[in-house]
């Protein structure tokens, strides 16, 4: 099947997967990045202290991701998605609120692991389960959620924070997730209670069927498996570094005598 019969034969699954990538934009680094120099001044932090609360956040929000993560495994996906959209637009609304730095570090462990973390393992998992031949187009079609959040937030982001200050921002943008995002995804997962029970179905086929869909792999598996290290490796060097790099672009930025419009451009 051409990648065209698929979007059309699947269209409102894959667009959910989209449309969730496309929200965990709030909790990635070059969103949260934009702000840097505004929450630098409000808390009165210099590059090193903010880098420093935002690592610890990323790694604590990692941690969590272990422990959290298996719930999209045991909860109907409509009841987890709901409750991890809340959970981001609380996210946005402590991250705007915050009063303190103490807040602050709790608002950026909540938005990296609500929204990073928790949103694109959501989608990334759920186009994994219910696709089998299709997989990769599935995974590859819901990913563009990321370069199109890249595309058209930091915009939205540097004109908004142009007229406004970056507490109302962040408001704004808890408001859209909850007005708009949530109802959203919700129905786009209208009938998902039929496609999860052709998942179980073809979890209980005959063993044949099984080996042509792809053995379900457990955790523990996973874990003991050399190759799952040697792919994390490959994986997070990349990440490691383009966070840093994102995580301080405003500063980058006032020390290349860039404004952030340009940058954001």
């Amino acid at each position: 099947m051409n990648y065209f019969r698929f979007i059309q034969k699947y269209k409102r699954f894959l667009a959910f997967g989209m449309l969730v990538a496309l929200f965990s934009s709030f909790g990635q680094t070059y969103f949260i990045g934009l702000f840097s120099a505004e929450i630098r001044a409000a808390f009165a932090l210099s590059h090193g202290d903010f880098g420093l609360i935002y690592s610890a956040g990323s790694l604590a929000a990692g941690v969590f991701l272990i422990w959290l993560g298996r719930y999209v495994d045991r909860l109907d996906l409509r009841l987890w998605i709901a409750l991890l959209c809340v959970a981001a637009v609380a996210a946005c609304i402590v991250m705007g609120l915050a009063p303190s730095v103490i807040i602050l570090a709790v608002a950026l462990f909540l938005l990296r692991l609500t929204c990073q973390s928790l949103l694109s393992h959501t989608y990334m998992t759920s186009m994994a389960r219910y696709f089998d031949s299709g997989r990769g187009k599935a995974i590859s079609i819901a990913m563009l959620g990321h370069p199109i959040g890249e595309a058209i937030f930091p915009l939205i982001t540097v004109t908004l924070l142009a007229f406004l200050g970056w507490r109302d921002v962040w408001l704004i943008y808890a408001a859209i997730g909850a007005v708009l995002f949530l109802p959203i995804v919700l129905w786009l997962l209208r009938g998902h209670g039929e496609r999860h029970r052709d998942y179980l179905a073809r979890l209980a086929a005959p063993a044949a069927a099984t080996r042509e869909a792809g053995r379900q792999w457990t955790q523990g598996e996973v874990l003991r498996d050399v190759r799952f290290y040697l792919i994390q490796l490959a994986m997070m060097v990349p990440a490691f570094a383009f966070t840093g790099l994102f995580i301080h672009q405003a500063h980058m930025a006032e020390a290349k005598g860039w404004s952030l419009a340009w940058l954001a451009t």
